[in-house]
C-alpha cells in the first residue's frame, strides 16, 4: 500500500501547475509577449474555405478528467462539425501553461481555472474564458470518515494539510469564510494522502475527483465537502480562448463547442465510457486504475450537470454564477470584471441556434 500512495504523489503534483492556479500564473509574464507571435498554424486552419483544423490544450495529462473530450473524438463529434482534424493535447509537469499556447496559436482552446486566467489579465494577456465544464470548483477538504470534518467550520482547532502550491488558494478560502488562520493548525504537505490515513493531519486540502477515490480503491473511507459548498463558488476546467480567435475563428470555436456537449452528454449518460478510453486509449500509458477513473468519472458529472446546467446548457454560467466568481476572486487580491475575463456569446449563440444540445439533459 505504501508503494501505491508513494506513487500518489507523483500523479497529483499537477498542482505546483494549474490546481497551484494563483501561484503558477506567475510563469504567464511572458504572455502578453507571446500573443503576437506564433499564430501562422491558426491563421493557416482559418483560411482553408472551412474551419480547419482545431485543437484542445488539457489543462493535465490524459486522465478521465477530459472525457468529454475522449467521446467526442471517438465517436466522430469533432469531424462530423467540420474540423479537418482535431488534436487533444495533453499537460503534465513540463507543459506550458493552457493560456501560452492559445495565446501562441499552440491550442485553439485551453483548459484552466478562473484564477490563473485573471492573473494572465493582470500582466496583459488577451484572454476570455467561453464557459466552463464544470460549476463547482472540485477542491475539497478530504477526511477519514471516523473523524469527519464536514463544513469549514469544523476544521477550527484541527489540524489541515495543505500543498505549498494551494496555500493561495487556501488563504483566499479561508478570507471567503472569515476564519483566521491562527484557528487551524496548518500542516505543509506534499501530495501523498498517506499522513491522513495514520492520522497525521485530520483533513487534507484535494479535489474531489482525485485523491479520495485514490484512496476509496484501497479500502479507506473518507469523507469531503466542497469549497465550493462554503463561499467558494468558483468555476473550474474552464475553456479559455485569445480574443483574437474569437473574433477570427468564431465558427470554429461554436463547433467546438457542440462537439464538446455531445461528448459531455455521452459521458453523463455513461460515466464508465469515458473512464475506459482514459484507461484503455488516451492515457494508456500512464497506468491507470480503471475502478478509480470511474469513480472519479462519477463524481464529475456532479460537477458538471447542476439545475442551471440542465435548464441553460452544459458549460454555461449564470449571470448570479458570474458575480460570485468575480467576487470570491476579490478574496485572492484578483481585481477583474466580468467583461475583462468573460465571454459567454459564443456559447449563448450554439444553445439558441440548436436547443436539442439542452434537451434531455
Amino acid at each position: 500500500m505504501t508503494h501505491h500512495l508513494d506513487r500518489l504523489d507523483r500523479r497529483f503534483d499537477r498542482r505546483a501547475l494549474l490546481r497551484g492556479g494563483l501561484l503558477a500564473s506567475g510563469l504567464l509574464v511572458a504572455a502578453p509577449l507571446l500573443a503576437a507571435c506564433g499564430d501562422d498554424e491558426e491563421d493557416a486552419s482559418a483560411g482553408t474555405g472551412g474551419i480547419g483544423e482545431g485543437s484542445l490544450r488539457f489543462s493535465w495529462v490524459k486522465n478521465v478528467e477530459f472525457a468529454g473530450a475522449y467521446l467526442a473524438d471517438t465517436n466522430g463529434y469533432y469531424k462530423a462539425e467540420g474540423f479537418s482534424g482535431f488534436e487533444l493535447i495533453g499537460g503534465g509537469p513540463t507543459a506550458t501553461p493552457a493560456e501560452t499556447d492559445v495565446l501562441t496559436g499552440k491550442a485553439m482552446v485551453g483548459i484552466s481555472a478562473p484564477d490563473t486566467v485573471a492573473a494572465a489579465l493582470a500582466k496583459g494577456a488577451q484572454l476570455k474564458i467561453i464557459g466552463a465544464e464544470y460549476q463547482k470548483n472540485p477542491f475539497a477538504i478530504m477526511s477519514m470518515a471516523d473523524n469527519p470534518i464536514r463544513s469549514a467550520k469544523d476544521m477550527i482547532g484541527k489540524k489541515i494539510g495543505v500543498q505549498a502550491t494551494n496555500e493561495a488558494i487556501w488563504a483566499a478560502f479561508l478570507k471567503a469564510n472569515g476564519i483566521d488562520p491562527a484557528s487551524i493548525t496548518k500542516v505543509p504537505v506534499q501530495f501523498d494522502p498517506l499522513p491522513l490515513t495514520t492520522g497525521t493531519v485530520d483533513g487534507w486540502m484535494s479535489f474531489v475527483t482525485n485523491e479520495p477515490n485514490a484512496l476509496r480503491v484501497k479500502g479507506f473511507e473518507v469523507e469531503t465537502f466542497l469549497f465550493a459548498d462554503e463561499k467558494y463558488p468558483l468555476v473550474s476546467e474552464v475553456f479559455v480562448v485569445a480574443d483574437k480567435t474569437i473574433s477570427e475563428r468564431r465558427p470554429a470555436l461554436k463547433a467546438f463547442l457542440r462537439a464538446q456537449a455531445k461528448g459531455w452528454r455521452d459521458s453523463l449518460k455513461d460515466p464508465e465510457a469515458g473512464a475506459k478510453l482514459a484507461v484503455d486509449k488516451y492515457g494508456k500509458d500512464l497506468g491507470l486504475d480503471l475502478k478509480e477513473q470511474i469513480l472519479s468519472s462519477k463524481d464529475q458529472n456532479e460537477l458538471i450537470l447542476t439545475e442551471d446546467t440542465k435548464k441553460n446548457g452544459l458549460f454555461t454560467i449564470t449571470p448570479e454564477l458570474v458575480a460570485k466568481n468575480i467576487e470570491t476572486l476579490k478574496f485572492a487580491g484578483l481585481e477583474v470584471t466580468a467583461e475583462q475575463l468573460f465571454d459567454l456569446s459564443v456559447l449563448e449563440e450554439v444553445y439558441k441556434e440548436d436547443p436539442s444540445l439542452v434537451a434531455g439533459l
